[in-house]
């Protein structure tokens, strides 16, 4: 099956480029609610998965017995760019486990914040592996490791006690088997497997409601979703589209992007799980494509759907700031 294009981008009126991309919504009960495209074909979610890799933090007691609240709960759920408020969080998080940056095996790479970036050089430093931004999953991961009594050494492997017990609460959410025929390995050296885009949406479905899921992983589930609406800032960062669409309708939509054109969310108050992915792996298709979904489904909500109706329509400016252009959805998405 050939994905419909569900974004084009204009250039004063003549489209310039299109985006093809699947969606599907599913409630808790695994149902579809709408579907587009090929949801069958089998997608690395990435990063938009991390609330469910994050479910041990909580089912283990290690959130608990570090007295982490919600923007600790958020940060372990992020890809954030890596501005001070991000690094200070990863840092006081792994010093409630007793660890420091030394512990972390995600990598570095110079935060995503532009303004970030430019602070961190004019003051001569060099990032590191607390600007990834993946960071504050690991940090959960080894609190997680150090709580349990695991030892963190080689965490982020394949076959790491830690890396399987995220397997199978994924296998579980998700309903999908995660063999080693679909697996790769994510940014931040994780394993990442590759499932049919509706399973993560089935699985965001039950994330949101709880339904088909043993009483604590709905209650771990029900308090990482409410941390990350509370916290949006703390899940991505400053100009970030996930906190755009979240802070649209507060409490009430649950968003994370991922990468190569991946989107995971949740609206809890409906019941329904949400998946997509942009097929060319272009970020800004995707965002366009999520804010459209949601204006779709919360269309009761006429000043939220407004606001996530024109977060779907991005403008293309100049170098000097006029509008030349914009993204928007196709009629499929409307």
């Amino acid at each position: 099956m050939t994905n419909p294009v569900l974004v084009e981008v204009t250039r004063g009126e003549v489209v310039e480029s299109a985006h093809r991309g699947a969606v599907s919504v599913f409630d808790a009960d695994g149902k579809p609610v709408w579907e587009i495209g090929d949801t069958d074909r089998p997608v690395f979610p990435r990063s938009a998965v991390k609330a469910i890799q994050a479910l041990l933090l909580v089912e283990s007691g290690a959130a608990d017995a570090y007295g982490f609240g919600n923007r600790e709960l958020a940060l372990a759920c992020a890809s954030h760019s890596g501005e001070p408020a991000h690094v200070e969080l990863a840092t006081a998080m792994l010093a409630r486990a007793g660890l420091d940056r030394t512990a972390l095996e995600c990598g570095t790479h110079w935060p995503s914040s532009h303004d970030a970036t430019i602070a961190l050089a004019r003051a001569g430093n060099v990032p590191n592996a607390l600007h990834n931004n993946c960071s504050g999953k690991h940090s959960g991961f080894l609190c997680t490791c150090v709580h349990a009594g695991i030892s963190h050494a080689g965490y982020v492997k394949a076959g790491h006690a830690l890396q399987e017990m995220v397997r199978d609460a994924m296998q579980s959410v998700t309903g999908a088997a995660h063999d080693v025929d679909h697996c790769g390995i994510d940014g931040c050296s994780i394993p990442t497997y590759a499932v049919p885009l509706k399973s993560f949406a089935q699985g965001f479905a039950r994330m949101a409601t709880g339904r088909g899921l043993a009483p604590a992983r709905a209650k771990a589930a029900k308090r990482l979703l409410s941390a990350c609406m509370a916290e949006p800032f703390l899940v991505a960062g400053t100009g970030r589209a996930d906190v755009a669409l979240m802070q649209a309708a507060p409490g009430r939509i649950f968003v994370k992007t991922g990468a190569e054109g991946v989107y995971c969310a949740a609206l809890p108050g409906l019941g329904l799980g949400i998946a997509l992915k942009c097929d060319d792996g272009a970020g800004r298709g995707a965002e366009v494509m999520i804010a459209a979904v949601l204006a779709k489904l919360l269309c009761g909500d006429e000043a939220v759907a407004a606001r996530l109706t024109e977060l779907a329509h991005p403008a293309i400016e100049s170098r000097i700031g006029a509008k030349v252009g914009l993204l928007r959805p196709t009629a499929a998405l409307n």
